[in-house]
């Protein structure tokens, strides 16, 4: 039997947002919830054990595995987040996931997943990222001989004659559930996020969500704490000068026009195209200024006649007049954005010290150590959010190839 411990929200696991984001999404509710989130995570890490937020490792599998007993019908199924679309992809068997998903690429991971997962006791619906199928590899890092898995990003290596090691070795595939599903309908399913319990038995390599730090290692001292608690008054300080651009945005945050959808992409661009900090708030702000111009203007310059073009001439004036009308406030919430994040990395920073599996990236000269993916953090009342470094983990998992289609 699988059991399951963590909160349940109300929303699907089907796209967990970056802490910093929430400023943009929710404007200054976002931002409240963003620090209140930090402040948990400190507190734990400084001995408290409240449980106001429960954590878990988030673990770079892919794709995402869908699986269990569906409450209409009672039939175990297996699936991709497809199975959450307007038309669901339910897989009910192999002839389902070829029609559906192909036999190559996550229509192949999906086969070797359907005949190993329906073996095992699951009650309800739970969702995981996949680990590995037959794609498993060995190599000798730093002298040492590991078996290797590369499912997304990272590539995880385990001594081979460590006991984990030899599980993964005898293992058909690997997954780590993370996400357990309750409701009468697959419309109106609640997601609990947290860890999920259970033997996958010789053939599949249950890997566990759980962040534990059972040597009691990971824990802030006085000096720490002090540097930490500055950074979030800094945060709390900037958020409140932002306050009305924050939630005049957060109304306009899916147009892709808008200033908001734009703030937001333009942090991911920087991420993916430089190579160092954020830098200062000033010159990410003019940075910003012109980023927001020119995509508009690519906008413009796509459309091949004058009325094609009037709505995107409109909104790049109202955008740019916008942006040069509220620069103060601009400036504060871009650094509120800055200061977040700095924040969450330096939680991250701790609780990277606690490893039992290596992790690394790989490149052409060998392997590259790197920081595990993240974590997620959720909050009875204000739901799930991702902790990853965005200047290690998402400009990595921008710019190299993927291990699967």
């Amino acid at each position: 039997m699988f059991s399951f411990k963590g909160f349940f929200t109300q929303e699907k696991n089907t796209h967990l947002e970056h802490l910093e984001d929430d400023i943009i999404n929710n404007g200054v509710k976002g931002g409240e919830n963003a620090i209140n989130f930090l402040k948990s995570v400190r507190d734990m890490l400084a001995g408290s054990t409240g449980g106001a937020v429960n954590m878990t490792v988030k673990w770079d599998g892919a794709p995402a595995i869908i699986c269990g007993q569906n409450p209409e019908n009672g039939k175990f199924f297996v699936g991709t987040k497809s199975v959450f679309n307007k038309t669901p992809k339910i897989n009910y068997n192999i002839s389902d996931i070829r029609k559906n998903h192909g036999t190559s690429g996550a229509g192949a991971k999906l086969i070797y997943c359907f005949n190993y997962l329906k073996k095992l006791p699951i009650r309800g619906i739970l969702q995981g990222d996949l680990l590995f199928t037959d794609d498993k590899d060995t190599a000798t890092i730093d002298g040492e001989k590991m078996i290797t898995f590369t499912p997304n990003t990272i590539t995880y290596a385990v001594p081979v004659d460590s006991g984990i090691g030899k599980q993964i070795a005898r293992a058909k595939m690997g997954i780590v559930f993370h996400t357990s599903y309750s409701g009468k309908n697959m419309q109106s399913l609640s997601a609990g996020f947290g860890t999920v319990r259970g033997s996958g038995g010789s053939n599949i390599f249950l890997a566990s969500a759980q962040y534990t730090d059972k040597s009691g290692s990971v824990m802030f001292n006085k000096s720490e704490l002090r540097s930490f608690d500055a950074q979030i008054r800094m945060a709390e300080g900037s958020l409140s000068r932002a306050r009305g651009i924050l939630n005049d945005m957060s109304t306009a945050k899916t147009d892709p026009l808008s200033v908001a959808f734009r703030l937001k992409t333009f942090f991911n661009y920087f991420i993916k195209n430089t190579k160092g900090d954020m830098g200062k708030v000033r010159d990410m702000q003019q940075k910003f200024r012109l980023y927001y111009n020119n995509m508009i203007q690519g906008e413009i310059d796509s459309k091949k006649t004058s009325k094609g073009k009037e709505k995107y001439i409109k909104a790049q004036k109202e955008g740019l007049r916008f942006i040069d009308r509220n620069k103060t406030q601009l400036y504060f919430a871009i650094a509120s954005h800055i200061t977040l994040a700095n924040c969450k990395n330096t939680l991250l920073r701790k609780m990277n010290q606690i490893q039992s599996i290596g992790h690394f990236v790989r490149t052409s000269n060998g392997y590259r150590v790197t920081a595990p993916e993240g974590y997620v953090a959720v909050d009875k009342v204000a739901g799930a959010v991702k902790l990853v470094d965005r200047l290690e983990f998402s400009r990595t998992n921008f710019t190299l190839p993927k291990g699967w289609n």
